[in-house]
């Protein structure tokens, strides 16, 4: 959670909260008391690096020196070990580019502690730091990586290949998973992570001139994607806030699947940081594995993207039940719409725990729906936090009656500070965000989301949501899910394309879709062409690949609106 100058300058000295949010910080145990002489090192560490993930770690060193950070493939590693080998990291790569200046750090890397050393690092340094997509080509890569100026690259070895067209002059330092054989290309290796530590003082820096800034990368799978400058919170209030409705607890274990280049994964490892968490890793997500690690570490928390909570409720039952998963109190789902059936699921299998989160890398967050709200419409995208506010608004930009569908609008104090490529631009209206999104309110202030404004379909003239359509579908029993998208037709301008995966042992004809979606919705919003599949395209965050849909042959044609109107017509 580093900030940029200005807002960290402005975080120095407002390190408060209300009483309300105060009462919420000392009940989750975020704010305890502590010895004089603690509190005075910890307040030098807060004017040194600000509220940020550094100076959290940092405090945690103080106060719980040997309490496990981090559980990770490699083993554990303490909050007084991560604080150190951060610091020895933050003064080998200021030797590597000491010309520099270190302004941006790029780190392509999954989750495990080598990847945390590099985040504490770059706030040490006062870098700019740019949490590089997993999943990108290597033309994306290189595009990104130029367009950013990035100075160094942290990468993983099995990673490496996506940089073998970089230049040669580019410093990179590789972190080599444990069992991994690199090939021999007869290329000479770039230097490893651990060794950089092993060889560096444990020497503290001297502040940073200017505090770094967080950069992620928007999600787009087509072009370059769009660099999203992360703000740091300029107080303990919008954390408190959260916390009100999202109570995690300090000092408790988080099992945290959500890569670290999506907004989700990474603001909850900076969250997990603050409360002083140990948080458990691991490279590639497994279902059974990390149902295992739940039971074997007593975590209270799992974050994962809703694909990834599916998973779990897919480890078979005789499997669960010989792993004692009682600690867990949070199962916390963000990224995407939660997948149908995913509420009744889970909650069998793991108890009231699940809760969703929505947002984006611009907005950080905007609503959460708790188990209660789940439990009485599991498509609800839940309430706002306090201090947060959610706005419906029409084309006009006039507010829309509750149930009426508009444009989403966000305000919070941990809004992006804007992306880094120019001429890039969004619309706000009263400091409040859009988000990109359509939705509406209900009567209760709880938000529903329609989906992308870019992906409403018109039809013959007629808008359709095609969200509307994938939760009826996965309504059904014998579907276990489901994408709708708009494609090109010659006759109505658009169609809906329904991709259908059925549940395991069952099957589904298209014209048993299109009656069910014609027994519950308008005309317009019967899918046209329904293509039956096994599974549904995801990039490494969890979400489907849509573009990937509509770029498929089974949704190119352009002539079937006849037959589709003699198969309604029963002709």
């Amino acid at each position: 959670m580093r900030m940029s100058g200005s807002k960290r300058g402005a975080a120095v000295g407002k390190i408060g909260a209300s009483p309300l949010g105060m009462s919420v910080l000392v009940t989750n145990g975020l704010v305890k008391p502590m010895s004089p002489a603690k509190l005075l090192r910890i307040r030098d560490l807060y004017r040194k690096f600000g509220l940020t993930v550094t100076f959290a770690v940092g405090a945690e060193a103080v106060r719980h020196p040997a309490r496990p950070a981090v559980i990770d493939d490699f083993g554990t590693m303490t909050y007084q070990q991560l604080d150190e080998s951060s610091t020895r990291l933050a003064n080998g790569l200021r030797r590597i580019c000491p010309a520099h200046g270190l302004l941006k750090i790029g780190l392509l890397a999954k989750n495990h502690r080598a990847a945390v050393q590099t985040c504490l690092a770059a706030g040490k340094l006062g870098a700019d730091l740019v949490v590089l997509n997993t999943g990108l080509a290597e033309k994306q890569m290189r595009a990104v990586v130029e367009e950013q100026r990035i100075d160094i690259v942290v990468v993983d070895d099995d990673l490496l290949h996506v940089l073998d067209q970089f230049p040669r002059s580019l410093p990179t330092v590789l972190h080599r998973p444990t069992g991994y054989e690199a090939p021999d290309t007869g290329v000479p290796r770039p230097r490893t992570l651990d060794s950089l530590i092993r060889r560096s003082p444990a020497a503290p820096l001297p502040a940073p001139a200017r505090g770094g800034r967080t950069i992620l990368l928007t999600s787009g799978t087509t072009g370059i994607p769009k660099g999203v400058v992360r703000p740091d919170p300029t107080g303990l209030a919008p954390i408190a806030e959260l916390l009100h409705l999202l109570p995690l607890r300090a000092g408790t274990t988080m099992m945290l699947a959500s890569p670290f280049f999506h907004v989700l994964g990474f603001s909850l490892l900076q969250l997990a940081m603050m409360l002083g968490d140990t948080v458990v890793l691991h490279r590639e997500f497994d279902a059974a594995r990390t149902v295992a690690a739940i039971g074997r570490h007593g975590c209270a928390t799992v974050v994962g993207s809703p694909i990834m909570l599916r998973r779990l409720t897919e480890v078979p039952a005789a499997d669960r039940e010989r792993i004692d998963t009682g600690s867990l109190r949070i199962a916390l789902a963000g990224g995407s719409a939660l997948p149908g059936k995913l509420v009744p699921r889970f909650t069998e299998a793991f108890g009231p725990v699940l809760y969703n989160i929505y947002g984006s890398a611009e907005l950080s967050w905007a609503t959460v729906a708790t188990p209660q709200d789940l439990a009485e419409d599991e498509n609800t995208a839940g309430t706002p936090p306090r201090g947060t506010r959610v706005a419906i608004l029409d084309a006009a930009g006039k507010p829309s009656a509750p149930g009426q569908i508009g444009r989403i609008f966000v305000g919070n104090e941990m809004l992006f500070d804007g992306y880094t490529r120019r001429g890039e631009e969004n619309e706000f209206r009263d400091g409040a965000l859009y988000s990109g999104d359509l939705g509406y309110l209900d009567t209760h202030g709880r938000l529903f989301v329609s989906g992308r404004e870019e992906d409403v379909v018109v039809t013959g003239g007629e808008k359709t949501y095609p969200i509307e359509v994938e939760n009826l579908l996965c309504a059904r029993d014998d579907i276990a899910e489901a994408a709708v998208v708009g494609v090109p037709d010659d006759h109505d301008g658009q169609r809906l394309c329904a991709y259908v995966v059925p549940e395991p042992g069952s099957e589904i004809s298209p014209e048993e879709v299109r009656t069910w979606v014609a027994a519950n919705l308008a005309q317009f919003s019967v899918p046209r062409d329904i293509v039956i599949v096994d599974n549904l395209p995801r990039n490494p965050a969890g979400k489907i690949l849509y573009r990937e849909l509509r770029a498929r042959p089974s949704a190119s044609g352009t002539n079937r609106w006849r037959a589709y109107q003699r198969l309604a017509s029963g002709g």
